[in-house]
């Protein structure tokens, strides 16, 4: 397997990231302005809901869109072969918004590239 360099990575996390903040909250936005006036509450809580729905959920089912754009996976590191399950792409999330960039400082330092939120989460990335 080949493991993907850290700007694959971080292309990718850019795509999601806009698909996330444009695409997703447009769309909100648009449903928001159909229901009428909706507080600032719902809307933060929307940012958030859909961050913590569309990556774990993405990873588990197959690959985020950025994740297929750059030919990268999200895998279990104990069998590269399998997806994660939905537990660990929440940790991997968790983990990796707790730490932001410091998560990445791991990836030169280990033959598989792996991150500290993909250590924590038993994953790895791999190139497709």
């Amino acid at each position: 397997m080949r493991y993907p360099f850290l700007s694959a990575r971080l292309k990718s996390t850019l795509v999601d990231g806009v698909i996330v903040i444009i695409g997703g909250m447009y769309l909100a936005s648009a449903i928001f302005e159909r229901i009428g006036e909706v507080s600032d509450a719902w809307r933060i809580a929307t940012l958030f809901g859909l961050f913590f729905v569309y990556e774990p959920l993405s990873q588990t089912l197959g690959c985020t869109l950025g994740n297929y754009i750059m030919g990268i996976r999200v895998r279990s590191a104990a069998d590269e072969t399998r997806r994660i399950n939905i537990f660990q792409a929440m940790l991997r999330l968790v983990v990796k918004l707790a730490l932001g960039w410091v998560s990445f400082l791991t990836i030169h330092s280990n033959p598989k590239r792996q991150a500290l939120h993909d250590l924590a989460a038993g994953s790895v990335m791999v190139a497709v």
